[in-house]
């Protein structure tokens, strides 16, 4: 997969082939050339391809790997300010702290923006307790950004439920 900065490389060669196309239509138009309606179409399109190229330069494709985390699925994404991944009810503190920060890399996005009450995107990692027929939902942590000025004042802060972990670890034994 290509990285930002290559996405803005290319968008460089881009648009010196868009420009060529321009000057290439405007002598098309100005020797009054049978193909000049069709360059015109080609020099737009080159444009559109362009300003997709920049588009992609701003945000990387690639996912976040933090040694320590094990998989996880998003099972509720608002596109705002709440999403709930499910982690495994085996998970230990270790795991869901890196499980968390890997979230937080992949989905806290400067894009997302906080709903009605709620100004800071907030991830929960939650585990299924099942006993006696029935399935309860268990909030094991959470992590939201960071709102600070400095490096380790933006990092994301990650809290862990130690007792509602340790209801999930029971019921996975």
């Amino acid at each position: 997969m290509l990285s930002p900065e290559q996405f803005l490389v290319a968008t460089g060669y881009f648009a010196i082939a868009t420009l060529a196309f321009g000057a290439l239509t405007a002598l098309a138009f100005f020797l009054k050339w049978g193909i000049r309606f069709r360059l015109v179409g080609a020099t737009g399109f080159m444009g559109v391809l362009t300003a997709g190229m920049f588009g992609l330069s701003f945000q990387p494709l690639t996912q976040t790997i933090i040694p320590g985390a094990v998989p996880y699925t998003t099972v509720f994404d608002s596109g705002a300010s709440q999403i709930v991944i499910a982690v495994p009810n085996e998970i230990t503190s270790t795991e869901l702290e890196a499980t968390l920060q890997q979230a937080a890399s992949n989905l806290l996005k400067p894009s997302r923006l906080g709903g009605l009450g709620q100004a800071v995107p907030r991830i929960r990692a939650r585990a299924i307790v099942h006993s006696s027929g029935v399935s309860e939902l268990v909030y094991v942590g959470s992590v939201t950004p960071g709102t600070g000025e400095t490096a380790e004042e933006k990092a994301p802060v990650v809290e862990i439920y130690a007792d509602k972990l340790a209801k999930a670890n029971r019921a996975a034994s």
